[in-house]
């Protein structure tokens, strides 16, 4: 393998495996996460989203360098598309540094097919939470609110809100 290609081959391992390492701590995150909306301990609910802020902008720095060394190793080794795949790139490369490459792929492509699904629930769960928060709202809300019902002289009476109204005195 020549010099050049050995070189943006590693930038770009040590950048797939910095990735990797990226993912799993938000992966941490995230499962950490789910067990804080269980409680419903919101201090670290909002310290997990400010986490996960920061994990997905090194992420995305990460990925930056990624396409860049994928890019150029890509044309270093014949490819001449403009967004080479890893999978495209091993191919090219001799047998050892290919299934490097594949092995990382899969390891990472694992790691964030979890994190999708973790938070996919974490968001079910948060969605729950809130549909059962405007419920509550929506009950406390009619009980102050007190129904209006008319009097025989066509007059609103007021409803529960006011203690002592008894409907009927038979039990």
């Amino acid at each position: 393998m020549d010099a050049k290609v050995e070189t943006v081959y590693k930038k770009l391992t040590e950048t797939l495996e910095e990735m990797t390492k990226i993912y799993r701590q938000l992966l941490d995150v995230v499962r950490k996460e789910k067990d804080f909306l269980i409680k419903v301990e919101m201090i670290e609910i909002d310290k997990a989203r400010i986490s996960k802020e920061e994990l997905i902008n090194k992420a995305r720095i990460a990925d930056m360098l990624r396409e860049k060394y994928a890019h150029e190793l890509g044309s270093l080794v014949g490819l001449s598309l403009a967004r080479p795949r890893l999978k495209e790139i091993a191919a090219q490369l001799p047998l050892k540094e290919g299934d490097a490459l594949r092995q990382m792929h899969s390891g990472l492509e694992m790691v964030i097919k979890r994190l999708q699904e973790l938070n996919y629930e974490n968001d079910q769960y948060a969605q729950s939470a809130l549909r059962t928060l405007n419920g509550a709202l929506g009950n406390i809300k009619e009980t102050l609110a007190g129904k209006n019902t008319y009097e025989r002289k066509g007059q609103y009476k007021t409803g529960p809100e006011v203690s002592g109204n008894f409907m009927s005195k038979e039990a």
